[in-house]
């Protein structure tokens, strides 16, 4: 496993791989490594025979007041996990200097329309970050893919529009959800949450698990607003959860939606805040789908 820090060393390792006939992959990551982020590894392996796994904590897209400084940072930890795990053959752990070499950012990436929901309004200039910096990453990575977790579900989306859109020539591969044994999500923020808010967290997932299983489940038109509020209830267990946002939007352009219908492809998203610490859930759902609905019951 090399560890690479500089831009140019990068750009010289992708183009060396290249032109040896390797297929490239790059898992992005901020560090802070946990079981979402081993098994977006273990998917780029299945996709490609060169692994890059970048670490980088982007200044660009934490906005004011938001958990920069305080964001957990363990690049040892991060590489013996990695060495644990195998397969990775480059570690891109650029300081900020390299990604920003002219300093604070003039030229920007964005993709209108789709951070206009959910976290967009409450997170302003998020996005613009994170595509930004991917676009950065793509161009010094030179992946053939791209590795992304769904738990991230509108980035996910924004970065897969953006690839198209802009013909990256990157192909987009999602990896479910990565969820802890009683349900939470796997992040690096959960381990902000104190004892309290950390038993009560999982409510999350329980609220998503009753999402997917109307929509799934759905053999006729369904008002938005009725999963909307089972949502709501499931969240309201737990009182020491404050909903930020609970939405459903349409899969592919982040939209709110009024009515699902079979066959109808969503997103039911929320961000919920325990004291200062804000977590997202979500599920993308094929409403009336038998598979799914077989899928939210295991």
């Amino acid at each position: 496993m090399k560890m690479i820090q500089t831009a140019e060393a990068m750009q010289s390792e992708a183009d060396e791989a290249r032109r040896a006939g390797r297929r490239l992959a790059l898992v992005p990551t901020m560090g802070a490594l946990h079981d979402g982020h081993c098994a977006l590894v273990r998917r780029a392996k299945k996709e490609a025979d060169h692994v890059t796994v970048s670490i980088f904590v982007n200044p660009a897209q934490f906005g004011p007041g938001e958990d920069l400084d305080a964001y957990p940072r363990d690049l040892d930890g991060d590489l013996d996990t990695l060495e644990t795990l195998g397969g990775v053959d480059v570690v891109f752990a650029p300081p900020a200097e390299e990604m920003y070499p002219l300093g604070a950012p003039q030229a920007w990436v964005e993709v209108e329309g789709l951070v206009d929901t959910l976290n967009g309004p409450h997170r302003p200039g998020h996005f613009r970050g994170v595509t930004t910096v991917v676009t950065k990453l793509f161009h010094l990575c030179r992946p053939h893919v791209g590795v992304f977790g769904e738990k991230d579900a509108q980035q996910f989306v924004i970065l897969r529009r953006m690839t198209e859109e802009l013909h990256f020539g990157v192909e987009i591969a999602g990896v479910p959800t990565q969820r802890e044994a009683d349900g939470l999500a796997c992040s690096s923020r959960n381990e902000y949450l104190s004892q309290e808010e950390r038993a009560q967290a999982p409510v999350l997932a329980e609220a998503v698990c009753a999402a997917h299983g109307l929509i799934a489940g759905t053999t006729e038109e369904q008002p938005a607003e009725a999963v909307v509020g089972q949502m709501r209830d499931a969240l309201a267990e737990a009182p020491l959860a404050e909903p930020q946002y609970v939405a459903v939007v349409g899969a592919r352009d982040l939209q709110p939606v009024e009515t699902i219908a079979p066959g109808q492809d969503v997103l039911a998203a929320m961000a919920v805040f325990f004291g200062d610490t804000r977590l997202i859930d979500n599920a993308f759902v094929t409403a009336g789908s038998q598979e799914e609905a077989e899928k939210g019951e295991r």
